[in-house]
C-alpha cells in the first residue's frame, strides 16, 4: 500500500535537522555581517579622507574638527543635542559637499557597526561614528588652556612629518578625538562630559571611563571583529588595526606610543 506524506516521527527529525543547520548558520552569519560592515566602514573613511584632501586643497590646511567661528548653522542645522554638545560646524560639515555622490553625503559620516541603542545617542551623528585626532585638524577654540595642543589653526600634510605613521581619522565614540583618550594616565583630569570621554572601540582602559550606560557595549566589547578598528593614516591609507595598538602608556620619561601615530610633531617627551 503506498504510503502518502511523512509519519510524525520523519518530520520532528526534519525539524531537529532545520534547527541545527540555523544553530550552526546564525553564529557564521553574524561573523560575515560584521566582516562585511568593516569593509563598508573602511570605504567610508576612504571617502572622507578623500574629501579632506580636496578642502586641504581648496583652504591650504585639513578642516577644523570644531568650529564656532560662524554664527550661521551648516546646511542641515547644527549636528548633535545641544544639551551636551558643543554648538558649531564640525570637521564633516566642511567636507561633505565634496561627496561625488548625493547619496553618500549621509551615509559615509555614519560607521556601518554602530552598536549603540540610546535614542539621544543613536541619532546623534557626533557619537559612535568617526572621530578626527585633534592634534591634526584642532578646534577653533576651547575652554582650558592645558588644552591649547588641541587648539588653533589646523595643520596641513606638509606639517605632517611621518604621515604614513600618523592617524587623521578613526573608528571613534565621539567625533574628535586625541591621545588624552587612549591613555591611562592623562596630563589633567578629564571631566565627565561625553566630549572628554571620547573613546577608541576596544581599547582595555575604557572600562574606567565614566561612560554612558548605551556606550559601554561600543567601548568596551569594541565595534568590529576581534577588537579591531579602522584607521585612515595622514597620507591616504587606511589600516584595521587591534584597538590596544592605539594605546598611549604613561612612563616615568614621557609617553610611548604617542608620536608618530597621535602626535605629528615629535616633542622631547615623546
Amino acid at each position: 500500500m503506498k504510503r502518502e506524506g511523512f509519519t510524525l516521527i520523519e518530520l520532528l527529525v526534519v525539524i531537529a535537522v532545520i534547527a541545527l543547520m540555523i544553530a550552526i548558520l546564525i553564529p557564521s552569519l553574524r561573523i560575515l555581517r560584521r566582516q562585511a560592515e568593516a569593509v563598508v566602514c573602511t570605504s567610508n573613511i576612504n571617502q572622507l579622507f578623500l574629501n579632506m584632501t580636496l578642502f586641504e586643497g581648496d583652504n591650504g590646511t585639513f578642516p577644523h574638527a570644531f568650529d564656532d567661528t560662524s554664527e550661521e548653522p551648516p546646511p542641515g542645522g547644527f549636528p548633535g543635542y545641544h544639551q551636551y554638545d558643543r554648538i558649531g560646524w564640525w570637521w564633516f560639515n566642511h567636507i561633505i559637499d565634496y561627496s561625488i555622490k548625493n547619496a553618500d553625503k549621509e551615509s559615509i559620516i555614519r560607521c556601518p557597526s554602530k552598536k549603540i541603542n540610546d535614542i539621544r545617542l543613536k541619532k546623534n551623528v557626533l557619537c559612535g561614528n568617526y572621530g578626527v585626532n585633534l592634534s591634526i585638524c584642532k578646534n577653533s577654540s576651547g575652554v582650558r588652556k592645558s588644552q591649547a595642543e588641541f587648539i588653533g589653526t589646523p595643520l596641513s600634510s606638509n606639517n605632517i612629518l611621518h604621515p604614513s605613521q600618523t592617524l587623521l581619522i578613526v573608528d571613534s565614540g565621539y567625533s574628535m578625538i586625541n591621545w588624552w583618550h587612549v591613555t591611562d594616565v592623562p596630563p589633567v583630569s578629564l571631566g565627565s562630559s561625553i566630549e572628554e570621554n571620547a573613546y577608541v572601540p576596544g581599547v582595555k582602559i575604557n572600562k574606567a571611563k565614566a561612560l554612558w550606560t548605551d556606550q559601554r557595549w561600543d567601548a568596551i566589547i569594541g565595534r568590529h571583529p576581534n577588537q579591531t578598528v579602522n584607521l585612515g593614516f595622514a597620507d591616504g591609507h587606511v589600516e584595521r588595526r587591534q584597538s590596544d595598538d592605539l594605546f598611549v602608556e604613561k612612563t616615568e620619561t614621557g609617553y610611548n606610543n604617542r608620536y608618530p601615530l597621535w602626535r605629528p610633531i615629535k616633542n622631547n617627551n615623546d
